[in-house]
């Protein structure tokens, strides 16, 4: 079991990391030719709104919704069932989808006054970011139409289509930028026809595949089917529980705007490479364990369930742990690397590390979050996950209305982190109280391990690395070169002092 569940998160994690790695190229194309300037603030708010909600209609409340309930019909052997249920949810979804879409398309002045207030006092910045807004909001239509056809696959246990899917973005937004850009009266205005198209691609890609399973839906209408009231049941307060980590990074955007012009750059670039980890590692792990804890569920096997989910938590530590102190120690050189060209200054390096540090030190927690909340999911419980992500947002708030003035925008990174981490505290203890998971023998010895490999890892970094103004005097293939040595001496390090003091693989193996 432990062996296939590695093998489907190899295979998201895989195509993560390529969509991940072109999307690093992406964002150094967009820093080069944008900078963190007027320009580039107003596309990552137009960005950040339909991105924000498609959390909320596609893999965030609605995955964690869906693939449980059609695990259910799915175990259930009857296709014909399946089929009726994929034709009603995708007519019903897609009607909400465009209700909403043309909503937001009218509304976008009223959103971005909502979203990013700050920007109504600077001149022509709210105006263009409205703009913007029109033409990337669609992208909400596609890409959670993309998140349903991805549900069904990975049910299915066709992970790598759904994981592969999002390079269609990045590849659009680099021709955009490049190519287009260029051309245009408001070079900007390519950035966001480049996200529009690239929410077309993806859908498209994904439906010759659900054809080969004979799932290719035929959208019919029917909210009252019981399937399909199930799910919306199940996705309306998921849509908070799933969701606060992307309604804290908006409400940092809200604050930001109001903060020195770049701020809201220096934001979306810091999480960029916090998402790094979390996407390659963290969600293709989440992918892959929702529907085996659904179905483990169903099979009413309360022992194998908490046993996965011990196998998952194991994983996230020793993954995660040295990748958090990895990023929050190499913040600007990674920062001077990826993105010190052009437009991007030495002071957008040096602001975007605070936040970058800050962030890092919730990696661990924003993992933990993916993990912990579908132990509920899969359970159909969406409501004690909420209640916890009620109490996490509005202690981000407050955390945000404290740290704000300290650390300007580097506070509200840090007040994210601050209330991720009371986010996975709160569901981690009430799994356990609950009884839904028994934690397995050997913590403990394996967490002090994870530890000193880790701090070993630390002080390596620290000796080996340069100061940060050599990286920023240096030509970009000297950069590369010592990033790659320096990340490459920390891997090695890491994994071998764990060799040396007993980590072994049955360790982490799904027993």
């Amino acid at each position: 079991m432990s062996a296939r569940l590695l093998k489907s998160t190899a295979v998201v994690g895989s195509a993560t990391l390529l969509s991940r790695i072109l999307g690093f190229i992406r964002d150094v194309v967009i820093a080069q030719a944008f900078g963190a300037g007027l320009a580039a603030d107003a596309f990552f708010v137009a960005f950040k709104i339909p991105n924000f909600l498609r959390r909320l209609f596609a893999e965030g409340a609605f995955s964690q919704a869906f693939v449980p309930v059609l695990s259910a019909y799915h175990m259930r052997g009857n296709l014909s069932e399946v089929q009726q249920l994929v034709n009603r949810v995708a007519g019903t979804l897609g009607l909400v989808l465009l209700l909403v879409t043309l909503t937001g398309v009218i509304g976008a002045p009223l959103l971005v006054m909502i979203f990013a207030p700050g920007f109504i006092e600077e001149q022509g910045k709210y105006e263009l970011t409205v703009n913007l807004l029109r033409i990337t909001f669609p992208y909400l239509l596609f890409i959670s139409l993309t998140a349903f056809a991805a549900g069904i696959l990975n049910t299915h246990k066709h992970f790598g289509v759904p994981a592969i899917t999002p390079i269609f973005l990045n590849l659009a937004l680099i021709a955009a930028a490049l190519w287009l850009a260029p051309h245009l009266e408001i070079p900007v205005t390519a950035l966001a026809w480049g996200v529009f198209f690239a929410g077309l691609a993806q859908l498209l890609f994904q439906l010759p595949f659900l054809a080969h399973l004979k799932l290719l839906p035929r959208p019919r209408p029917r909210w009252k089917d019981p399937g399909v009231q199930q799910i919306f049941k199940l996705m309306l307060p998921a849509i908070v529980g799933s969701s606060v980590a992307q309604i804290n990074l908006i409400i940092d955007t809200l604050l930001a705007s109001f903060l020195v012009t770049g701020s809201v750059s220096w934001l979306y670039y810091s999480d960029r490479l916090v998402e790094f980890p979390l996407g390659v590692f963290g969600i293709a792990l989440a992918t892959v364990i929702l529907p085996s804890l659904s179905e483990k569920h169903a099979q009413a096997s309360s022992e194998s369930f908490s046993r996965t989910l011990d196998w998952a938590l194991r994983w996230v530590f020793l993954i995660g742990t040295p990748a958090a102190v990895g990023l929050a120690l190499l913040a600007g050189p990674i920062l001077t690397t990826l993105f010190q060209y052009g437009e991007f200054s030495d002071h957008d390096v040096t602001m975007a590390s605070r936040s970058l540090i800050a962030y890092s030190f919730g990696l661990l927690p924003f993992i933990l979050i993916k993990i912990l909340a579908p132990g509920f999911y899969a359970r159909q419980d969406t409501r004690t996950p909420v209640r916890i992500a009620i109490i996490a947002m509005f202690a981000n708030m407050v955390l945000n209305v404290i740290l704000i003035f300290p650390l300007a925008h580097a506070g509200l990174a840090l007040a994210t982190s601050l209330s991720a981490w009371l986010n996975a505290t709160l569901l981690f203890f009430t799994l356990k109280r609950q009884g839904i998971y028994r934690p397995q023998p050997g913590w403990l010895w394996l967490s002090l391990r994870i530890l000193i490999a880790a701090e070993l890892m630390a002080i390596s970094i620290l000796w080996l690395m340069p100061p940060l103004a050599s990286w920023l005097n240096w030509e970009v293939m000297t950069r590369v070169a010592e990033i790659t040595l320096l990340i490459g001496a920390a891997v090695i390090l890491y994994f071998g002092t764990l060799l040396v003091i007993g980590v072994r693989p049955r360790m982490l193996a799904l027993t």
